[in-house]
């Protein structure tokens, strides 16, 4: 799969992994602040912004659709930051491409399997999130306020819902729609959920070779203390930072803050 993609800077190429309901747009920001350093490529994963559709979205997929586009650009290594699901599919990528990294940046997700049965507050809120977006009825909608009036009833956070609503999208007949493909994410949630195989991991075994920085936000609960065994366990060098003042969406709450984490350690 071609993936769509925004490049800008010039230096060593780094790649931005958006996640999940995200896109390239969401961290043209960031993306500009490092472009000063670095040759910034921020690409939207499949099913999402303006990438194409497809039945399937699991990370052997989209790690697939990673390499191929690192391949089409020539580049034979690359520092990968991914957010959320996009950090899944950059490690993903680092454990069965090694080779191909230059530095790895993993944005507040752990390495671990959440499953959508398992009644955590992660799967719940992406289940209520992904079926609140289906049940928007577009053939009521005649402006964008439409959209976040429908969404209302079920998603009840102004913050996600200004969130999603960077996903509506007019088509050239005038008529609204979502640029996600949801039907097809609220299918692939189970795999969106899933992990790095831990019981391939014993001491000794990790992956290694190339820097590795795990940044989460001190009021997100997607890296919480106990995983960091895991992440070592799979990642014996990584460090962990914490930005602090922030929930999941770190580049949004505190950009300044996770440019300047990225820049030192780099």
């Amino acid at each position: 799969m071609e993936l769509f993609y925004r490049n800008f800077g010039e230096g060593p190429p780094l790649i931005i992994v958006h996640g999940l309901y995200g896109a390239s747009d969401n961290w043209l920001f960031i993306g500009r602040s490092l472009a000063s350093n670095f040759d910034v490529y921020l690409v939207d994963q499949r099913n999402h912004g303006q990438s194409p559709h497809s039945d399937s979205h699991n990370y052997t997929a989209m790690k697939d659709d990673l390499l191929t586009f690192m391949d089409r650009q020539d580049l034979q290594k690359a520092i990968l930051v991914g957010h959320s699901m996009g950090g899944k599919t950059v490690m993903f990528l680092a454990e069965t491409h090694p080779e191909r990294i230059d530095s790895l940046i993993v944005i507040d997700i752990a390495p671990t399997t959440c499953h959508p049965d398992d009644h955590t507050s992660q799967s719940r809120t992406h289940t209520q999130i992904i079926s609140g977006m289906l049940s928007v009825d577009f053939s009521q909608v005649n402006k964008r306020e439409d959209v976040d009036r429908q969404l209302a009833r079920s998603i009840h956070s102004p913050k996600i819902r200004s969130f999603l609503m960077k996903n509506v999208h007019r088509g050239k007949d005038g008529n609204y729609r979502w640029k996600l493909n949801a039907a097809v994410i609220e299918k692939e949630l189970p795999s969106i959920f899933e992990g790095i195989d831990l019981s391939k991991y014993t001491p000794g075994t990790g992956i290694t070779g190339f820097p590795v920085l795990f940044i989460r936000g001190e009021k997100s609960d997607y890296i919480s203390d106990d995983c960091i065994s895991d992440i070592k366990k799979i990642f014996p060098m990584a460090e962990i930072a914490t930005i602090p003042q922030a929930g999941h969406w770190l580049h949004v709450e505190q950009p300044d803050l996770l440019i300047k984490t990225i820049r030192y350690f780099l």
